[in-house]
């Protein structure tokens, strides 16, 4: 769809790989360029790839519509050019800590607020870090200040996270006087930019489960659980589930393509993986009901989709099933996937409120495989209706609107304006202040004491010289002759 250029120049940078492989994030980005380029100058900036296939592979993505450009985290140098020559920066929150200098750039800052970043660094490593006294919190914590303090627009994913967002711009002094009176509702503060659907449907190019994948035959029934086994996911219960199925019906196969993360940055992160084989293999499923792989190339997850007859989203109930907006239940979505989605976040009401599948509580192993069952019997054109109109209220270039509107009008914040450096939490600010000065008057006093120091040394000095040259002509004096 070409739509007439805004003269604006917008910088979409990514803090994940964009490429080959891509993880929610990678995709997020990527689409998003898409849709902006049709409306801006847009140049991507990309995390700098460790080899050559992945950006190799990004003019299959059609990459060929915008200009992409490779930055290293935490390096200035790497990007400060490209920040220089646009209007507008988009950035996910935690590149402000990697770039706090575009605090003082003269691009108006939009920080992409849609991953909980908080809740799932707790999720992975909260317990230990109780325990070790809170040292990569505090780091972390220290990261995630800067987002809230310079951004002159802020999104997020759902209006749940708004709220989140509202409470933590709240705390950093982000909603004032100065903001309110721009837009008593704070939209223009903050808005909700979800995770959205690619043009049209996907289509089917070669088979890669079915009939390809030792133990899948052509006619089995595939139970898809797409993106990764993070701590916060559940699916230790979609194995225990499979295995109930299995007593009753000996075709179907759950399918985990993706346990390594394709970032390798992110190789270490915590996830089920090691539990979730140990505890396929206990039941006797693995490599026969279950199986697992790598991570499917970006190319190929459309036919992933399509070939798969049933989607899983298992999570437990925490903080971060409360805040999330699974990017994996969108992409079911495009493919017209019925879904099986433990209940408690965002993209859960989605299912529920178009009825594209099931809802089932947490854990509950025999609700998980009984909705399976029953979707498995369902006939797909049941849903066609359903999922159609879910498809065209979550298209990428319909949730962007409120993105795309920014770029065509981008300010700074009001507030920045008006308090500069200033800007932030009046309590932690005017405490700042209060121990600058403070340490501002005693380095004074110190410098005081020094000056009346140095002064009292000459004097003595002075003395001790006069009283040397009195010596001196006194024992002159005394010599014969004088």
């Amino acid at each position: 769809m070409a739509s007439h250029i805004v003269d604006r120049t917008v910088l979409l940078i990514s803090h994940e790989m964009v490429g080959k492989h891509m993880a929610g994030p990678g995709i997020r980005y990527y689409h998003l360029a898409t849709v902006l380029a049709r409306h801006f100058n847009l140049t991507l900036a990309i995390p700098r790839q460790p080899d050559l296939s992945a950006a190799i592979s990004i003019n299959k993505l059609g990459f060929s519509e915008f200009p992409v450009v490779s930055h290293v985290r935490g390096s200035w140098e790497t990007i400060e050019a490209h920040v220089r020559q646009t209007e507008i920066v988009i950035l996910p929150s935690d590149t402000a800590a990697d770039f706090p200098q575009l605090a003082h750039s003269d691009a108006a800052l939009v920080v992409d607020g849609y991953d909980p970043l908080l809740p799932e660094w707790l999720a992975l490593y909260g317990a230990a870090e109780s325990e070790s006294g809170g040292q990569h919190w505090r780091q972390r914590m220290h990261a995630l200040h800067h987002q809230h303090r310079m951004g002159d627009f802020f999104i997020c994913a759902s209006e749940r996270q708004r709220d989140w967002w509202l409470g933590l711009l709240e705390a950093h002094g982000r909603i004032n006087p100065w903001t309110f009176r721009e837009d008593s509702s704070l939209r223009r503060l903050i808005d909700v930019v979800a995770y959205g659907l690619p043009d049209g449907e996907p289509t089917w190019t070669r088979p890669v489960l079915k009939g390809v994948w030792p133990g899948i035959g052509p006619d089995d029934k595939v139970i898809l659980w797409g993106g990764g086994l993070w701590l916060w996911l559940d699916p230790l219960t979609a194995i225990r589930a499979v295995a109930v199925l299995w007593q009753q019906r000996q075709d179907v196969r759950l399918v985990f393509p993706g346990t390594r993360h394709p970032n390798p940055l992110m190789g270490d992160i915590g996830s089920h993986n090691q539990a979730a084989k140990l505890l396929a293999a206990e039941l006797g499923l693995l490599d026969k009901a279950i199986f697992f792989g790598d991570w499917v190339a970006y190319e190929d997850w459309a036919n992933v989709l399509l070939e798969a007859d049933v989607a899983l989203s298992l999570h437990f109930d925490t903080v971060e099933t409360r805040l999330a907006f699974r990017s994996r239940v969108l992409e079911y979505i495009w493919a017209g996937l019925p879904i099986v989605a433990t209940t408690g976040d965002a993209t859960g009401k989605l299912v529920e409120h178009f009825r594209l599948g099931t809802l089932v509580d947490y854990t509950d192993t025999d609700a998980v495989a009984q909705s399976i069952g029953q979707l498995l019997e369902k006939p797909r054109d049941t849903l066609k209706d359903a999922f159609a109109e879910a498809r065209r209220e979550l298209r990428w270039e319909t949730v962007a609107q409120p993105l795309i509107a920014f770029c065509r009008q981008p300010r700074r914040a009001p507030d920045r304006t008006a308090l500069g450096d200033t800007i932030g939490n009046p309590a932690t600010v005017d405490t700042i202040h209060s121990l600058v000065g403070q340490m501002d008057a005693q380095k004074q006093a110190i410098a005081h004491l020094q000056v009346r120091n140095e002064q009292q040394s000459r004097l003595i000095r002075a003395y001790e010289q006069g009283k040397f040259m009195r010596f001196m002509r006194w024992l002159s004096s005394m010599r014969p002759g004088v």
